[in-house]
């Protein structure tokens, strides 16, 4: 069994890195987690039992500093947002963030997110899926560890409601257009532009970004929709 893999058989899409978590995101994690974190289990989460309310449900998969997630579920707040991150920096960033300015509408769990969208979200409780700038693992070795993979891709689209969307955003054209083909060819789900959609205005620009469109780096949104009733795949 390689190092990537889990006792399961799916490759990890990362790397545990043993990064710095500062004084104040320790100080959030400790005191917020308790409150918005949610453990995972390998059971259906009750998600109008976390949120404590019916409300259109997105799901952020990989969320990094939480910036983004925190601008959007701000912009938003008739929509609930369950964030899932592994790296504990993160996870205390969002959670600082989620204090700062009293979002009631962010939950957070810190797990793996294939074993999250397999074990604890319901078919069809989702109104949409971010997963924005992943690990775009550029060796062609390493190219495995990919997230959007079509077994992944297939599993997310199940969780989505009809009509519900997959937004995933990358800076690694190679990337994009994997995006491209393997949610092209899912079944379930159809594209909501001719190829690359454009930004959507709720996803904000994030500082590293704006310095790459300052340095002529492309950025390409891939945008998709659950369809009514799935086509066949030939």
């Amino acid at each position: 069994m390689s190092e990537a893999e889990r006792p399961h058989g799916h490759i990890r899409s990362f790397v545990l890195r043993q990064g710095r978590v500062s004084n104040a995101q320790q100080r959030y994690y400790e005191t917020m987690m308790p409150r918005v974190g949610i453990p995972y289990r390998p059971e259906p989460l009750d998600l109008a039992a976390a949120f404590e309310r019916a409300a259109p449900r997105v799901l952020e998969i990989g969320f990094g500093m939480g910036e983004t997630t925190a601008a959007i579920a701000a912009a938003r707040p008739e929509h609930d947002f369950l964030g899932i991150e592994v790296h504990t920096p993160g996870v205390g960033s969002l959670l600082k963030l989620i204090a700062e300015r009293e979002l009631a509408n962010v939950l957070v769990i810190q797990h793996d997110a294939v074993e999250v969208v397999r074990d604890m979200i319901a078919p069809g409780a989702l109104a949409g899926i971010h997963v924005f700038f992943p690990d775009p693992w550029p060796k062609k070795r390493q190219q495995k560890r990919r997230l959007i993979q079509s077994d992944f891709v297939a599993l997310l689209a199940s969780r989505l409601a009809p009509g519900g969307y997959l937004h995933c955003a990358t800076d690694w054209e190679e990337y994009a257009q994997q995006m491209l083909a393997v949610l092209g060819a899912e079944p379930q789900l159809a594209n909501t532009a001719a190829d690359f959609a454009p930004r959507p205005g709720y996803r904000p620009l994030t500082k590293f970004e704006q310095r790459g469109l300052r340095l002529g780096h492309g950025v390409w949104d891939v945008v998709f929709t659950k369809r009514e009733t799935a086509r066949s795949a030939g």
